[in-house]
């Protein structure tokens, strides 16, 4: 397998399954998929256990945000996750895409659970606020500019914590993914566009130099970054 170069950010890199006119039945099928791949990577069970669950209380509801939420996998294992653990977390996924919006409204409902088609900038400008705003792999989408709007956004609406997670690109990231994803989904985008993805994502020093303080970057394993924030006295 040749590798390509990582030295540097793939800032030209577009993502398959964001293309308008991208093939629906492969895009549906890659959203039926990512709870599996990211199970399997994103290593949010971790995140949660380490940064949503402490916050959480018992004989009170706490509110969350998703941004970018897509078809909605994180959004639903949170609130599961919470459940199980007899906690109420009411949380919101939002997204633009109308597509992803449509697959998550079509899932099954949960407790707690709610959907918007919107951007991080429109529930600031209505004055919404919850207890913790997250997000995954959306950082990499985005550049300087819409990476700082983001964070503004994220810091006006989270009262208490903000847990951006990405990919942390790598080599071993690369060849890791390329490798293990070959024999599996087939029909979707998750390989071309997971490869893609890690080409476009930043390093935790390429992270640490764009977020402002108090932001900081948390590596969670070789290939995942955590950009995280504390509301002061929360």
């Amino acid at each position: 397998m040749i590798l390509p170069p990582l030295e540097h950010r793939d800032r030209h890199a577009a993502e398959r399954m964001d293309a308008p006119d991208c093939d629906r039945q492969m895009l549906e099928r890659t959203y039926a998929q990512f709870p599996v791949v990211n199970a399997l990577v994103a290593g949010w069970r971790t995140a949660y256990r380490r940064h949503v669950r402490p916050l959480l209380r018992r004989g009170t509801t706490t509110t969350a945000l998703d941004i970018g939420s897509g078809g909605g996998d994180l959004t639903r294992a949170l609130t599961r996750w919470a459940r199980r653990d007899g906690f109420r977390l009411q949380i919101t996924g939002i997204d633009p895409d109308p597509r992803a919006h449509a697959w998550a409204q079509r899932r099954p409902p949960e407790p707690g659970l709610s959907f918007r088609r919107a951007l991080s900038g429109d529930l600031v400008a209505e004055g919404c606020s919850v207890d913790l705003v997250v997000s995954n792999h959306l950082l990499h989408h985005l550049d300087e500019p819409q990476l700082a709007a983001l964070l503004s956004d994220s810091q006006l609406l989270a009262r208490r914590r903000v847990i951006h997670s990405d990919i942390a690109r790598s080599r071993t990231a690369y060849a890791l993914f390329s490798i293990g994803t070959r024999p599996f989904f087939p029909g979707s985008f998750i390989r071309e566009d997971g490869l893609t993805s890690i080409r476009r994502s930043r390093t935790a020093d390429e992270l640490r130099e764009l977020a402002p303080s108090p932001w900081r970057v948390e590596q969670l394993g070789p290939w995942r970054n955590l950009l995280m924030h504390e509301t002061p006295g929360a």
